[in-house]
């Protein structure tokens, strides 16, 4: 039997070559160079268009969240570099090609390059949020870093004139554009830094092409300004140029005029926040009196000021009781340590030391006598015992038994007493205890008890 088919759903094998084409690499993160056409921009911020060349096309489209920060406005026929991933969108079956990155075409080393150097540096840290420096409130002098013939400068100097006229504005002129213009402005931000005179930093320049702000993209300047002690604001081109100098610097500035404006407060507006304070001010220290004035009017109709004299007789009253009570207090608390005294002192005359010295002498003394009767006593019984004891061994000894006319049988070396004929044999030499003596006999004959026949040739000992 053949082996069992395995059928998918549209939707499994949609989902599967998506799953193929999100995992290629090359897929995944593509430059791709192509024209503009079918373009749409939804009314949720997506822009939908094809990408195309001579010999073919593909879908793209870009999200608000990516096309929002487009230096440029697509259009239809625009030529342009763009950068994302190509994926399958399961629910039609179609591969399309996401846009992160768009660039119009023509400048696009300029733009690769400008994204792999943004990437390095972000890696490293150089943009983090934690590197960047807070600009002061109250700037006493501004350091200027731009080019001293641009329209820039001069918006720069219009607007903190205008602004803040007091704080002091040192201008380092420098070339904005060109092979030397980043080292000139590395050399400027170095040199302002060396003096430390400036409070803020603005550095930029009016706006133009890419090629033309090209300077603010080189690493060596964003190095400079990350590394600068002072605050710097990045003021290069219009709000829609973005720069590598942008992300470096502590905080940037859509236009050069707006970096003005951010780097100084303005000075009618301070004048109008001291005199809101000063009115806050005031009317805190009015209200204050205020409260003063009613309070004090209050005590004086208290009836303790009014009337002092009432309150003081009712204390001296009060003063009074308490002394009193206290008298009171006192004379008990004597009275209870006096009986007290008297009972304890009683107490110790029914146990004085002589008293019971006396008794105990006297116990001393019956226990004595108690003592001597019953060692007496121990010792008469302990004697008659000894006697029975004597009486009883001396009615079981062989030698009370011997005198009876009994007598005690040992062998030759008097080591073992014999019991039995079994003990002796013929000729054996034996030892005969008497009561008043001993005998030194042989065995000469033997016989037992209920047997006639004798052993050897005597009839006894």
């Amino acid at each position: 039997m053949a082996a069992e088919r395995q059928v998918y759903s549209i939707k499994e094998l949609n989902r599967y070559i998506r799953m193929k084409l999100d995992s290629d690499h090359l897929l995944s993160d593509v430059w791709i160079r192509g024209e503009i056409s079918n373009f749409t921009h939804h009314g949720s911020g997506h822009m939908y268009f094809t990408l195309k060349d001579e010999s073919s096309r593909i879908k793209a489209i870009m999200f608000a969240s990516h096309n929002q920060r487009l230096p440029f406005v697509p259009k239809e026929g625009s030529r342009v570099i763009a950068r994302g991933n190509v994926t399958v969108y399961e629910r039609d079956g179609q591969y399309q090609f996401y846009a992160t990155h768009m660039q119009p075409d023509g400048i696009g080393s300029l733009y690769l390059a400008y994204e792999q150097l943004k990437a390095k540096l972000e890696q490293e840290g150089l943009f983090a949020a934690e590197r960047k420096s807070p600009l002061p409130r109250l700037p006493r002098c501004i350091g200027v870093v731009t080019s001293p013939t641009g329209a820039a400068v001069r918006d720069i100097m219009i607007t903190l004139q205008r602004r803040y006229p007091q704080a002091a504005v040192v201008l380092y002129p420098v070339t904005v554009q060109g092979k030397g213009a980043a080292p000139s402005i590395v050399k400027a931000i170095k040199t302002l830094n060396a003096m430390g005179e400036a409070d803020v930093l603005i550095v930029g320049r009016g706006g133009g092409s890419l090629e033309e702000l090209w300077a603010f993209n080189e690493e060596i300047v964003a190095r400079a300004i990350a590394a600068s002690d002072i605050p710097v604001i990045s003021a290069v081109g219009h709000e829609t140029d973005f720069t590598i100098a942008d992300f470096a610097a502590d905080l940037r500035a859509a236009t050069p005029t707006a970096a003005a404006e951010l780097a100084v407060p303005h000075a009618a507006e301070l004048a109008a926040q001291l005199r809101q304070q000063q009115r806050r001010l005031r009317q805190g220290l009015q209200r204050r009196a205020q409260r003063g004035r009613e309070r004090l009017a209050s005590l004086q109709r208290s009836p303790v000021l009014v009337n002092p004299r009432r309150y003081l007789l009712q204390h001296t009253q009060q003063l009074d009781m308490l002394r009193q009570r206290l008298s009171s207090a006192a004379d008990a608390r004597l009275r209870r340590a006096r009986e007290r005294e008297a009972v304890l002192r009683h107490s110790l005359q029914r146990f004085h030391p002589r008293d019971g010295v006396i008794a105990a002498r006297q116990r001393a003394e019956g226990l004595r006598r108690e003592l001597i009767g019953a060692i007496g006593a121990r010792l008469r019984d302990k004697r008659s015992s000894y006697v029975a004891e004597m009486r009883h061994l001396d009615a079981l000894s062989p030698l009370k038994v011997m005198s009876r006319g009994y007598s005690l049988v040992y062998d030759e070396g008097q080591q073992h007493l014999v019991k039995s004929l079994n003990d002796v044999a013929l000729g054996d030499l034996v030892v005969v205890k008497l009561n008043d003596g001993e005998l030194n006999c042989q065995v000469w004959g033997m016989k037992e008890d209920g047997k006639d026949d004798d052993k050897g040739s005597g009839t006894g000992f």
